[in-house]
Parts: structure tokens; C-alpha cells; sequence
């Protein structure tokens, strides 16, 4: 399992906008500059951003900015938009070797631990927004830290 670069960098110029504040826009070559990516790969992410609906573009002004106020922008949404899943549904049929099915179809153990795990990733991501990812590294260490405890325990925090 690893994280693709389009998730990564998108991330990245998300977060940049997010940083320009509500309303703030920045173009792609601000953005390209800022983050250390090719204006081509910038664009492209911005596109899939863009028909994801988390940002917008300006024409005449120019200019990338939020589509809707960065608490609102679920990074669970946003990873979809970008990349896949670790487990997606057809994972089984897509891994059987040179069989027509897989040898584990019946009694899997491992499909037990993926599922476990994309239900694990998927609750951290749809609890988390681009809000969270505005602050220091800091404090996302402090807030990651309530992900752990139950909904009881983080309304109290």
C-alpha cells in the first residue's frame, strides 16, 4: 500500500489554496512554484480538482480558488477524486492469479485485514477536512491523537 503522487500533490494544492484563504486565488504557476511541481502536472491535478467540484477556476481575473470553505472539502471526497482505495470491491477478482478465481475465494484471512483496514482509512479521512490540514504540524499530531478515542471522548475534548 502506498500513497500515489497524485494524491500526495493534490493534497498539496489543495492545501496551498486553502492557505490563500476564503476567496484568496492563486494561479498554476504560483502554485507550481510554491509546491515544487511542473505547471503541466499542477494544471492536471487543478482539472480533477475542478470536475471533483472542491475548486473552482476564474477566467479573465485568473486564478484557482475553493469551491466551498476548506471545513467543508471531507478529505475522503477528495482522495476518491484523486486516487482508489486501497480495498476497493473488485480487489478479490482482480488478484487470482493464474486461476479464473482466487484459491483464498472461500476463507480468506487477508481479505479480512484490507477490509479492516479501508474501513480503518476511510473513517480517519471522512472525519478529517482541508480545515485540519490548515495548522501545524503540531497541532495535526494533537488532533490525529483524538482519532483514536470514541465519539464520547472527542465531543468532550
Amino acid at each position: 500500500m502506498k500513497l500515489t503522487a497524485h494524491e500526495e500533490y493534490g493534497l498539496r494544492c489543495l492545501i496551498r489554496l486553502g492557505q490563500a484563504g476564503p476567496g484568496g486565488r492563486l494561479t498554476i504557476p504560483q502554485i507550481s512554484n510554491a509546491e515544487g511541481l511542473s505547471k503541466a502536472y499542477v494544471g492536471k491535478l487543478l482539472r480533477l480538482l475542478r470536475l471533483g467540484g472542491f475548486v473552482t477556476a476564474a477566467r479573465g481575473v485568473g486564478g484557482y480558488s475553493l469551491a466551498r470553505p476548506a471545513s467543508r472539502i471531507v478529505l475522503r471526497d477528495v482522495m476518491a477524486v484523486l486516487g482508489e482505495r486501497l480495498f476497493g470491491d473488485d480487489f478479490c477478482e482482480t488478484h487470482v492469479g493464474e486461476r479464473e478465481t482466487c484459491v483464498r475465494n472461500v476463507d480468506c484471512s487477508l481479505r479480512v485485514l484490507w477490509r479492516t483496514l479501508q474501513l480503518a482509512v476511510d473513517d480517519v479521512l471522512k472525519r478529517t477536512t482541508l480545515e485540519h490540514l490548515l495548522c501545524s504540524e503540531r497541532q495535526m499530531t494533537a488532533w490525529v491523537r483524538t482519532l483514536g478515542a470514541s465519539p464520547g471522548q472527542m465531543s468532550r475534548q
